[in-house]
């Protein structure tokens, strides 16, 4: 799970003040805290912040690349009315396998459509259908090569208006240390500039857990 960069006691006043993690996400958040990919997982508050934005943006169809376990997911789906939908792309059948049954057990399998396979398969498969400008929110949290093939395919098919998140932006705070040159953190460096300087989108890197790019199409 994705530690915050606060200091801990700072951070866990924050959470006591607003922190609303319903049973079925810390059943879920607990099970998957004993994976030996637990680190993969989001934290609960970026789900919670999640939930905050796709109510705010009054959002109704949604992409997720990168599923895991299922948390982001069923965050995002729990604030989905009704009529909600949310393509899920991952490459896992191990690790959605758990995502599947939580999804059932909350109720929300219906919301999600699940798609194996490479996400940009996916996303182009979505293109070619004509689904442009379709989507109101997505949730990018996979491979950090492909966060710019991943993005350049989301802002399509995002509306304007539309907001795009992006996890892992922070690198644990690697990408501020310029001997550090491990290949996910060199990947997210220059992802980082790219968006600094496109004027497609309106952005912040807001500073939770490790990072939350959001990238409002405009």
């Amino acid at each position: 799970m994705d530690k915050s960069f606060l200091e801990e006691r700072l951070h866990d006043y924050i959470l006591s003040v607003t922190w609303r993690e319903p049973p079925i996400l810390a059943k879920l958040r607990e099970e998957t805290a004993g994976h030996p990919r637990a680190v993969m997982q989001i934290s609960p508050d970026q789900g919670q912040f999640m939930q905050l934005l796709v109510t705010a943006i009054g959002a109704r169809l949604t992409l997720e690349i990168g599923v895991f376990t299922g948390y982001s997911s069923l965050a995002v789906a729990l604030a989905l009315p009704v009529n909600g939908k949310i393509i899920a792309c991952d490459i896992s059948e191990e690790f959605t396998a758990v995502a599947r049954r939580y999804w059932a057990e909350a109720g929300v399998g219906g919301k999600i459509d699940l798609r194996l396979g490479p996400a940009t398969a996916t996303l182009d498969a979505l293109l070619a259908e004509g689904r442009h400008d379709s989507f109101d929110f997505a949730f990018i949290d996979a491979d950090k090569a492909g966060y710019p093939d991943y993005f350049e395919r989301c802002l399509k098919l995002v509306r304007p208006g539309g907001l795009i998140a992006i996890d892992n932006t922070l690198q644990r705070g690697k990408v501020a240390d310029p001997s550090n040159q491990e290949g996910d953190t060199i990947a997210i460096r220059g992802f980082n500039r790219s968006l600094h300087h496109d004027e497609r989108i309106l952005l912040s890197l807001v500073p939770m857990a490790d990072g939350i790019t959001l990238a409002l199409k405009k």
